[in-house]
């Protein structure tokens, strides 16, 4: 109990300087606003630009956040927060060598140099993509149109970050949600794809204001 009470503290530290974890998936009347890009494997892609859900699922509560994610290969990212409001333009750019984290509301700036910011990026889909390659364990299976990908992370010794799923449009071979399992299979993070484009995206988009 002690361990997850420590795990859940952490991680709502690294969220609040962008980097971690989950939710679980119900259709909105709105639904995803999932836009088409050209012919690409989801598992090579060279960019992308999403806006994110995350819920993160601990015994006594549940944390909600938005995101804006902006990625450019081989390893470049911005995150921004979106909501909540209290930590609302709450910024993280990694641009292959240095992080830096930035709040403009409170006119702060914190550089971090040769900082290696990718490897532990377990909101962003190029970290699930990263794992993917590694991963000794993979699961595939096509489900009422999605084809799903789940991973087991044999390097990891956090008990309640053992599994992860990337659920993908069939049709649009988009992804529309990712789920982080603890090791009983139960979520503890669930990422929904509000709105995504792949392949279109410059990194001087990325890496601009």
């Amino acid at each position: 109990m002690k361990k997850k009470h420590i795990f859940i503290i952490f991680f709502i530290l690294l969220i609040s300087i962008i980097i971690f974890w989950q939710i679980t998936y119900k259709k909105s009347n709105s639904g995803n606003n999932i836009s088409k890009s050209d012919k690409f494997d989801i598992l090579n892609i060279s960019s992308y630009e999403a806006t994110i859900e995350v819920q993160v699922y601990s015994n006594k509560n549940t944390s909600k956040y938005v995101l804006r994610q902006k990625y450019y290969k081989p390893n470049i990212l911005k995150q921004e927060v979106i909501e909540p409001e209290n930590i609302r333009g709450l910024t993280t750019t990694f641009d292959g060598t240095n992080l830096t984290i930035e709040n403009k509301a409170l006119n702060l700036k914190k550089l971090y140099e040769n900082y290696n910011y990718m490897t532990g990026n377990y909101l962003s889909l190029v970290g699930f993509i990263d794992e993917y390659k590694k991963a000794e364990n993979v699961k595939e299976e096509v489900v009422a149109n999605e084809r799903i990908i789940e991973i087991e992370l044999s390097g990891s010794n956090n008990r309640y970050e053992k599994f992860r799923k990337l659920y993908i449009d069939e049709k649009s071979n988009l992804p529309t949600k990712m789920e982080i399992l603890d090791v009983n299979q139960n979520i503890s993070v669930y990422i929904l794809y509000k709105e995504i484009k792949i392949n279109k995206t410059s990194k001087d988009e990325v890496l601009g204001s």
